[in-house]
């Protein structure tokens, strides 16, 4: 799919579709669980079969919980899993898990992303949690100067509340980050 970006750099553009954590982790009743996981799945699985192909991507704690990780999970004791575990199992009904990116951090943006979307491409952005792993993933990829698309419904929050706030934070990075619904792009 060629970007439908208007400031993406020239003719040649491509978007790519970028899916962050959509795990059982989130899916599944418990102290992660995020309320809309489901209806951002459906709209997830509506781009990837308009001929998006996804990267997926995957939290998967460190065990070394080096610094602040430390605190984090004593924070969230029921969360202190081994990667292994089946909690941390991609769960995205209708689309292909053809492998994932597995980071210990929020942000998914690095070097496997940096390398599969090139400066002047769109990534475009999609799952869980958009006051979390969404919003800092969208800030890597700013500051890498790549152009990102959130997709509101195919994202989702902990919270109704806290999924607005972070949709009006990275809207304030515009033009590098802007929000959109899907069916902008289906159209």
């Amino acid at each position: 799919m060629t970007s439908s970006w208007a400031g993406a750099s020239t003719g040649g553009a491509k978007s790519h579709l970028v899916v962050i954590d959509m795990q059982r982790a989130f899916r599944q009743p418990g102290e992660w669980h995020i309320p809309r996981y489901d209806e951002a799945a459906r709209t997830i699985a509506r781009l990837a079969a308009s001929g998006l192909e996804p990267i997926i991507t995957r939290f998967v704690p460190d065990p070394a919980e080096d610094g602040s990780w430390s605190s984090y999970y004593d924070r969230w004791q029921s969360m202190r899993l081994d990667p292994a575990d089946p909690i941390w199992h991609i769960e995205l009904p209708d689309v292909e898990d053809r492998g994932s990116i597995d980071l210990p951090t929020f942000s998914k943006w690095g070097q496997e992303l940096a390398e599969r979307i090139p400066v002047g491409d769109e990534m475009i952005l999609t799952g869980v949690a958009t006051d979390c792993c969404i919003l800092a993933t969208a800030l890597g990829a700013a500051d890498a100067g790549r152009y990102v698309t959130v997709v509101e419904d195919a994202c989702a929050g902990q919270s109704e509340a806290a999924h607005d706030q972070a949709l009006n934070l990275m809207e304030l990075l515009s033009p590098m980050v802007r929000v959109v619904k899907s069916e902008s792009l289906l159209n």
